[in-house]
């Protein structure tokens, strides 16, 4: 009787393994890009998923559809760890005394400037969601999982992947709404003041 795929990823087997990897290696890439905003550690997540599911491998379910979210489960975790490494990292960096940067063009492809740059204002409105809303926001809507993948992923029940959900949306949209409010007359005010008191000193030195 041949084994299922599932089965032979538990046994170990490389050749069914490498078949996961191609299978879902780039919906991993594309939820890690989106949630970090950068191409080079997105490339790490994925690899860092992998290993981490090669050695999880033997707690594989024999039976069940996709693997897809059990990986982005092992991914969402990864990113977790990596999130705290690079808080550490930023907090001994500013502890160390100012040197000049050179900057770095690597990224600055012509290609892919409008991409960052929404992708970056995608991730200041998500930076202001509790981390569970964003990471079921993150899982459902960017990853394309269901209800029932999300909460196999997180490992919560579905209901709780809704609530967190709705209430993802509704933040969302507030952020949304609140950004594209015309900002009050309190910063026009601001300015007319300061040309007044320029002009004014202008003046008294004429």
């Amino acid at each position: 009787m041949e084994l299922s795929a599932r089965a032979r990823i538990r046994a170990g087997d490389p050749a069914a393994f490498g078949d996961l990897f191609d299978e879902h290696a780039r919906v991993v890439y594309r939820y890690a890009v989106r949630v970090t905003g950068n191409w080079a550690v997105a490339e790490d997540i994925v690899s860092l998923t992998f290993l981490e599911a090669w050695r999880l491998r033997a707690k594989i379910r024999l039976e069940g559809e996709s693997l897809r979210p059990w990986l982005l489960g092992i991914a969402t975790n990864v990113l977790r760890n990596a999130a705290r490494s690079a808080r550490r990292h930023e907090a001994a960096m500013n502890r160390m005394p100012g040197r000049d940067v050179v900057p770095d063009f690597s990224d600055e492809l012509v290609g892919r400037l409008a991409d960052a740059e929404e992708l970056a204002a995608a991730r200041v409105a998500l930076g202001r969601l509790r981390k569970a809303e964003r990471e079921v926001f993150t899982l459902c809507v960017w990853a394309g999982l269901s209800y029932a993948e999300a909460a196999e992923a997180l490992g919560v029940p579905q209901g709780t992947v809704r609530s967190r959900l709705s209430r993802a949306r509704t933040r969302l949209r507030k952020l949304t709404d609140a950004e594209r409010e015309p900002p009050s007359g309190g910063g026009q005010l601001i300015s007319d003041d300061r040309a007044n008191a320029v002009r004014s000193k202008q003046e008294r030195h004429s």
